[in-house]
């Protein structure tokens, strides 16, 4: 079992808050690591249709069932419940009462958001990283075959193929988990725009553009984004406010929270097909700007991250902040290095002050190297 690094963070969460709630996309392993976390704790998941009734048609009855040291999952599928948490959690009054674990973001957020506010810790669980893997000696053998296989772990325990899990992931999800999320009337225009969207990987979003080929309005294109980042397929990463006294765009750029995932969509078969792929670099890319996300997520942290890009086209793939101080990083998918790594960081840098010992890139080499304007870190070994 691979061990996952937001652990230690629940746990010493549990000992403040009555309840810690886990979010993230499903198969995540979400429930693998609170029954692992938690051995004494009862768990009961609201998917089950008896269980869900119970819930729904007797909530105080269900309590009084589970009153203490349960994990309850899917429990966004009982909205009403929340308030019946509300009451019975103050009324004891203690801490580590529940783990609470939910797929869809936005319905569990608004149940936390009316009733649970303040009384919760909130961590997000993504599939896993490549610290989690490197850790556990499960790190695929090319940096191609790692793309391909994305972070889910039921592929690494059950030894299945991505071809085998992903299609029919994505079926699951479109036929079932959207309909929770939006009434969503032309699924196959849906599916369409989620395969259109793995085409533009770290490019600027047009939706405009997107909307087109997609055949819909851009009202209805910026709800379906909504519903994939909602639902853990998408994120946007913002473009950095800092002006620098240059003209800065203004859009977003679109990222998957899985390679792998991303790679069927982009029907992808095998590692090979990545290695010759148009967007083996925007993938290489997303892959890196995953790792800092499920850092900060696995350290209970909200991710500050954006990119910097000019109207004359310099640009830095991603800045960090740390403590109010940015770093940037420029990531390329070669495993030669060249000066022009530094190109746009360069100029980010001179603009912004900022001194070359917070100036990096991310490369697939195998050394670590220090320049003059900063330093190019191995992605095989990295650590953030």
């Amino acid at each position: 079992m691979v061990d996952r690094l937001l652990q230690q963070k629940i746990k010493a969460l549990m000992k403040k808050f009555p309840v810690v709630t886990l979010t993230g996309p499903r198969q995540s392993g979400k429930s693998t690591l609170l029954k692992s976390a938690f051995p004494k704790y009862r768990y009961v998941s609201l998917e089950d249709p008896d269980m869900r009734l119970l819930a729904t048609e007797d909530p105080k009855g269900f309590l009084s069932t589970y009153l203490d040291k349960t994990i309850i999952d899917e429990v966004q599928r009982v909205p009403s419940l929340f308030s019946y948490l509300q009451t019975h959690i103050d009324q004891a009054g203690r801490e580590g009462m529940y783990l609470l674990a939910g797929s869809h973001n936005f319905l569990l957020m608004e149940s936390i958001n009316q009733s649970l506010a303040g009384r919760t810790a909130i961590l997000k669980l993504l599939p896993f990283s490549h610290a989690e893997m490197n850790a556990a000696g499960i790190v695929p053998g090319s940096i191609e075959e790692e793309i391909f296989m994305g972070g889910y772990p039921r592929l690494y325990d059950k030894g299945i193929y991505p071809t085998d899990f992903y299609p029919f992931y994505i079926q699951t999800y479109v036929e079932r988990d959207v309909r929770m999320l939006k009434n969503i009337g032309d699924l196959s225009k849906f599916t369409r725009c989620i395969k259109l969207c793995a085409g533009r990987i770290g490019q600027l979003l047009n939706l405009s553009s997107l909307a087109n080929e997609c055949d819909v309005a851009v009202s209805t294109l910026t709800n379906w984004i909504s519903v994939l980042e909602a639902s853990y397929i998408c994120y946007l990463l913002k473009p950095d406010h800092n002006n620098f006294a240059k003209r800065l765009v203004k859009t977003p750029k679109l990222y998957f929270y899985d390679t792998g995932l991303a790679c069927s969509l982009l029907d992808i078969k095998t590692p090979e097909q990545v290695a010759s792929h148009f967007l083996r670099g925007g993938l290489f890319e997303n892959l890196v700007v995953n790792e800092f996300i499920k850092d900060s997520y696995n350290q209970g942290e909200t991710p500050d991250l954006t990119f910097w890009r000019d109207s004359t086209g310099n640009e830095v793939d991603l800045l960090r902040y740390t403590e109010g101080m940015p770093h940037a990083y420029e990531i390329k998918s070669g495993a030669t290095f060249s000066p022009d790594f530094f190109k746009g960081v360069s100029k980010w840098a001179k603009l912004s002050a900022t001194p070359p010992e917070r100036c990096f890139a991310i490369y697939n080499g195998e050394n670590d190297i220090q320049t003059a304007v900063g330093k190019v870190l191995r992605w095989k070994n990295l650590n953030l």
